[in-house]
């Protein structure tokens, strides 16, 4: 962390820029009412610990943007993590070679904007996946947990990035990727997206996806997925969001094919200037046992109140159901499962540093 401060001064003093240095700290408690096997959350991308003071997230964050009108046409970006959610994301050998080398970097990437047009963007070096409309960092979401779709699809990817706004209103984004949450490639195929983003006023933004890859260390097969979603907000207090979701993948070319289905709605009231609700609910149909290990339909139904007094701090309170067509979640006896899990949830989190605005 001090190497990382360092480095930002250096690069002040080097070209007058000045690098928003922000600093972030996640944590919560969560209460399994089925007191689950092994005191595990189970389905959970972040909150996985039951009855314990947990810390998901702490890091920093050091972002650079180009300034074009200023004649800098580059910038850079380093997110640092440490945490639970950090073995989430990162960290396992069935989707990196080397872990260790790269388990506490969630974003490193290079911005040049290249004078084409209005400017196109490219990005070189690893960032957050924009499959899915969840992100990591907490404090910009509606919900405390995340969805199935945000556990399930791409966390990150390793390559280029290229971004051109058409107009004010639509832009399209190319990618040309090692593949899904894989830093190194590991089997010398790379993946590819396609995006366009339309923003039709100031109120409603939509986004469409198509993925497609080479997911699996053997065999020919593809992964393909579809994702869409779109966020209105009518009034300054409400917003509401939809998203729909279609994967399919084959081991080999003329496999049988596996297929995740389903999609989430979204709902944020700002009920004072400090106090909000949010409202979700997911369908996941995991037809091939992709996502969980077994052929279900998934649901999960969560309530979020957030309390911030001030613009650094939040607290919030969040009950959360997941429930299946099948015994699913292990409870602590052995050899008893549930079809339900309730679980409630306090999170805390503080951050700090230059940069406004979603991270």
């Amino acid at each position: 962390m001090i190497a990382l401060l360092l480095a930002g001064s250096c690069l002040i003093a080097a070209d007058d820029a000045k690098p928003s240095i922000n600093v972030f700290f996640d944590g919560y408690f969560s209460w399994n009412a089925i007191r689950p096997k092994d005191w595990v959350n189970l389905l959970r991308a972040y909150d996985v610990s039951d009855r314990s003071f947990s810390l998901n997230q702490a890091g920093a964050v050091v972002e650079l943007a180009p300034d074009v009108a200023a004649k800098r046409p580059y910038g850079y970006r380093l997110d640092l993590m440490f945490g639970q959610a950090t073995d989430t994301l990162q960290g396992s050998l069935a989707n990196e070679n080397r872990p260790q080398i790269y388990r506490n970097v969630f974003q490193a990437y290079g911005t040049y904007v290249v004078p084409v047009g209005k400017g196109l963007t490219v990005d070189f070096g690893k960032w957050a996946s924009a499959l899915g409309p969840e992100g990591n960092y907490t404090k910009d979401q509606i919900n405390y947990s995340r969805s199935y779709f945000f556990n399930y699809l791409p966390f990150y990817h390793m390559g280029f990035r290229t971004t051109y706004a058409l107009n004010d209103r639509v832009s399209a984004a190319y990618w040309l990727v090692n593949g899904a949450n894989q830093t190194e490639d590991f089997n010398g195929f790379k993946s590819q997206l396609a995006q366009v983003v339309v923003k039709p006023g100031k109120a409603l933004t939509w986004t469409v996806n198509y993925y497609a890859g080479r997911e699996q260390r053997e065999g020919d097969g593809r992964m393909h997925v579809l994702d869409t979603y779109a966020f209105w907000s009518p009034t300054g207090k409400l917003t509401l969001g939809g998203e729909f979701d279609f994967v399919v993948n084959r081991v080999v070319r003329t496999g049988s094919p596996q297929r995740v289905t389903g999609g989430a709605a979204y709902l944020r009231y700002q009920l004072t200037p400090r106090l909000y609700y949010g409202q979700r609910y997911t369908r996941l149909n995991d037809l091939g046992g992709m996502f969980s290990g077994t052929v279900q339909k998934l649901n999960d139904v969560t309530s979020t109140v957030g309390f911030r007094p001030s613009e650094g701090f939040e607290a919030r309170v969040e009950y959360r159901r997941d429930f299946s067509d099948t015994a699913y979640f292990a409870r602590r006896q052995a050899g008893l499962f549930s079809k339900h899990q309730d679980t409630f949830t306090l999170g805390l989190l503080w951050w700090f540093g230059g940069k406004t605005g979603s991270w």
